[in-house]
């Protein structure tokens, strides 16, 4: 996290090409590809809330812009507000040409005298990159000013003539991004004191954090599907990676899920440490490319008392579209241009930026001031170190506090379990295409009778429970019910697969013997409530997990679903399962409010024990591994 304090956003300014098109009228500048167009279109659409946006193509493909040209549009019209800067940021996913960079080209068109520059390259985060990056050359006193800004082509890519003459059809990856982006640019001018007049946004911080290394690329352009050359220049000639479809922009949409569970564990981790009270939010300003949200995780936002209320979000992706980079800057522009005149000075703005690429996100948080806000000192603010740092706020009084506060410590420990998760052998290898149908055995093998022990430490739990968990203890013994057959059906996909071991001759690895003996033990003592927090992290793996490695699987081991029935099932059903458990950890808090620091030790200690047993779940180390 980046701390700021002498840094305000004085100006915003926005760019859009064009008229506004109207979903029907998308047809006329992108155009159908084939005959799934339409109805990819018409499902697109229906989900992701957008009514109209704007293309820098005419009817006939012809562009009548440049991102280099949009960006210029912007900082020209930050120039007229304010002094010349020095420092200029710009940020987009794909230039005009491979190079230069786009700060460089803006800053030619418009003459502009030398300055500092830096060109952010990326996706949708890319402008947070920029405006940290202008913020801290502000923060740091070596310029007075600077403009941050963001620009973005995409329908280039989109037009109906580069998709004929393919060697294969195009897939829905390639269709579905042609429906929800669209051309503009924005950006803002930072400098170190409040506007003279009107209003001001002080920068409070600014906070980055890439996952790229827990998972593979979701979101790409440069390199086509099913070929082992790295990218469009290791082609022959250009027009063979046309062809080949490398110039597609690309997102694979059953990996997206993760950047959500991503984006949401990290906020719940800022306002643990204190960054952030929701409660004190007046305004969220949030970058999504659709209004259809996961209820079970907006569900349990609202239980962990880090939810902030639908009346306080502000977007504008079902009038400007989403323009990627520069979404934000486009929807903060409009944001101070509709809503100056009802801003309180004191008022906090908070922003959220997830990018897919490779799935990084990013936050900030504003304060509403005017010109009498002036920075007493001329140094930056250091930050406190951590033991100083304020509490994480307390909801509510009570219960309902302390329910929050769990959930808070619950999702904090399930953040870092799952990024060690992505980094193990099996599944880095199910990601990267390397698994064989020996990897997938040898996890059976040793997956079988774990799953197989579950429903037994429930049953124990349930025995070990006094009268006053009586409802709790009917849950519990329901859900064991429904998991009693389940090692079954895993157990009938190991044979489907090839495997040849009896039942009783499967063994659990180091890491699931462990997991097991402990649950066992834990539910053996009066009133094991805590092991709560175990089914959160188990559960939890079948509903966050298993979905995304489920079409993995069945792409690079080339099975039928007939081999993969139970991974299926725990990806449909487990949130169900999840909000049982939800209202379980309620009847909890009811009845022993001290019991809630318990569930979140055990998930401490489940989540360390099963990710041994992810770890030992390869047959061998495979160093090839990418």
């Amino acid at each position: 996290m980046t701390p700021f304090s002498r840094v305000y956003i004085t100006h915003t300014a926005a760019f859009l090409p064009g008229d506004p098109v109207d979903n029907d009228g998308m047809d006329r500048f992108i155009g159908s590809i084939n005959k799934m167009s339409g109805r990819i279109k018409n499902r697109i659409l229906a989900e992701n809330g957008i009514v109209s946006r704007h293309y820098a193509i005419d009817e006939q493909g012809k562009s009548l812009h440049s991102v280099a040209s949009m960006g210029a549009r912007v900082a020209e019209a930050l120039l007229d507000k304010s002094s010349h800067p020095g420092f200029l940021a710009a940020a987009t996913t794909g230039g005009d040409g491979a190079a230069p960079g786009l700060a460089n080209l803006i800053q030619g068109e418009l003459h502009l005298p030398p300055l500092e520059t830096l060109s952010v390259s990326g996706i949708c985060a890319a402008s947070m990159g920029a405006l940290n990056a202008s913020a801290q050359a502000v923060e740091s006193g070596s310029t007075a000013s600077a403009i941050a800004l963001a620009s973005e082509f995409p329908s280039r890519l989109f037009k109906a003539s580069r998709f004929r003459n393919r060697d294969a059809d195009i897939d829905f990856d390639a269709h579905f991004l042609r429906w929800m982006l669209s051309d503009g640019a924005g950006g803002v001018t930072i400098e170190n004191r409040p506007a003279k007049t009107g209003l001001s946004f002080k920068i409070k911080w600014i906070h980055q954090k890439s996952f790229s290394g827990d998972m593979p690329t979701c979101m790409q352009v440069g390199q086509s599907i099913g070929n082992a050359l790295p990218g469009y220049l290791d082609y022959p000639t250009l027009a063979e990676a046309e062809k080949a479809g490398a110039f597609d922009l690309r997102q694979n949409i059953r990996m997206l899920p993760n950047l959500f569970d991503m984006g949401l564990h990290e906020y719940a981790q800022l306002v643990k440490d204190g960054h952030i009270d929701p409660s004190s939010i007046a305004w969220f300003l949030c970058h999504y490319s659709s209004e259809r949200f996961k209820p079970l995780m907006a569900k349990l936002m609202e239980e962990a008392g880090i939810a902030i209320p639908a009346e306080r979000w502000f977007s504008n992706l079902s009038s400007k579209g989403n323009t990627g980079s520069a979404s934000i800057f486009i929807m903060l522009d409009e944001f101070f241009c509709t809503k100056a005149h009802s801003l309180k000075i004191g008022e906090q703005i908070f922003g959220f930026v997830p990018e897919s690429g490779r799935f990084s996100v990013a936050y900030f948080l504003l304060e509403v001031v005017d010109a009498s806000d002036l920075p007493a000192v001329a140094s930056p603010t250091i930050l406190p170190e951590p033991e100083n740092l304020p509490a994480p706020p307390i909801t509510d009084e009570g219960e309902s506090g302390q329910i929050a506060d769990m959930l808070q410590g619950l999702m904090s420990v399930w953040h870092e379990y799952r990024s060690q998760i992505f980094r193990t052998d099996l599944v880095r290898a199910i990601m990267a295409g390397s698994v064989t149908m020996e990897d997938y055995l040898a996890w059976m093998e040793c997956w079988i009778p774990q799953v197989r022990e579950g429903s037994l430490w429930m049953r124990r739990a349930v025995s070990s429970m006094t009268p006053q968990f009586r409802e709790l203890a009917t849950l519990v013994h329901t859900h064991a019910s429904e998991e009693q057959l389940d090692w079954q059906v895993l157990y009938q996909d190991y044979l489907n697969a090839g495997g040849t071991l009896p039942a009783e001759r499967l063994g659990r690895n180091p890491g699931g013997e462990a997991l097991n003996a402990f649950m066992h033990a834990y539910a053996s003592r009066p009133d094991p409530v805590g092991l709560l927090g175990g089914i959160y992290i188990i559960e939890g793996s079948g509903q966050r997990i298993v979905p995304t490695l489920l079409p993995k699987l069945k792409e690079h081991l080339g099975v039928s679903s007939s081999v993969l029935k139970f991974i299926e099932y725990h990806g449909e059903n487990d949130q169900a399962h999840m909000l049982r458990w939800l209202n379980a950890v309620k009847m909890v808090a009811e009845i022993e409010p001290s019991a809630i620091a318990e569930i979140v030790k055990v998930a401490e200690t489940v989540a360390a024990l099963y990710l041994q047993q992810w770890r030992f779940a390869m047959p061998n180390t495979r160093s090839h591994i990418p």
